[in-house]
């Protein structure tokens, strides 16, 4: 199993759906997100093929992470968070998406920042910077 270069924790790898992929990492088929440092990468970057799930387990990262295809819309989009001016487009379809899958994005965003994970980013502000720019 990859871990991150940052953590040398186990990543959850899990694969981008095509219709995704324009905001995955490198537009990669595969990402990785650390459970802790919640760094999003390429898989390929990792090390490890695009053999991966879509139903990752994303429940290392916490218990209130999304699965499916929301978790994947969910992930995308906090590695979009340490850019989010920058993101903005790509942050609000990623939300669309994750909504429309059934994830409630501000509610799991608010369970991260009270989750035990150490986000490499300061999540709290970013959060409520997000709330601020995409209403």
């Amino acid at each position: 199993m990859p871990t991150c270069p940052h953590c040398e924790v186990d990543l959850v790898v899990f694969a981008v759906p095509e219709s995704l992929r324009e905001h995955a990492p490198d537009g990669a088929a595969a990402a990785a997100i650390c459970p802790r440092c919640l760094r999003v990468t390429a898989a390929d970057a990792n090390g490890v093929n695009a053999g991966a799930d879509t139903d990752a387990a994303f429940g290392r990262v916490d218990d209130a992470f999304p699965r499916g295809e929301g978790g994947v819309a969910f992930a995308l989009l906090l590695g979009k968070l340490p850019k989010l001016t920058l993101e903005k487009p790509s942050i609000a379809e990623l939300r669309e998406r994750a909504e429309s899958a059934g994830v409630d994005v501000a509610l799991t965003l608010d369970r991260l920042v009270g989750a035990d994970v150490e986000p490499h980013f300061e999540l709290d502000r970013r959060v409520s910077q997000l709330d601020s720019l995409l209403g």
